[in-house]
């Protein structure tokens, strides 16, 4: 659960602006405020069954903009080649520099 988690908190974040104001509140709420179905529901005033609803059809359209776009993916790659440069690169200052510099630019 905790992977599936993390995995769609990081779609939410490259792929939030696609969403509908609904879908990012709810999305927001349930995986980054961590409230519950109901906390939701109350809080918009519609059923817990709508929330539901939305927050899995909203799952899906994350994982259908990332199997068109693979943002996702090429950020996981980059991020575990920095990791083994990094690993590569102890001592080296300059390379560490650079390395450095690289990950600002995300």
């Amino acid at each position: 659960m905790l992977e599936k988690t993390t995995r769609i908190n990081y779609l939410f974040d490259f792929y939030q602006s696609l969403l509908t104001p609904k879908q990012r509140n709810y999305m927001e709420l349930y995986y980054l405020e961590d409230y519950s179905l109901g906390e939701i529901s109350e809080n918009f005033d519609v059923s817990r069954q709508a929330v539901y609803d939305n927050i899995r059809r909203t799952e899906a359209m994350l994982e259908e903009y990332e199997n068109k776009l693979h943002l996702y993916e090429k950020f996981d790659k980059r991020q575990k080649i920095f990791q083994q440069m990094e690993n590569k690169a102890e001592n080296n200052k300059e390379v560490e520099n650079w390395l450095q510099q690289l990950q600002e630019l995300e």
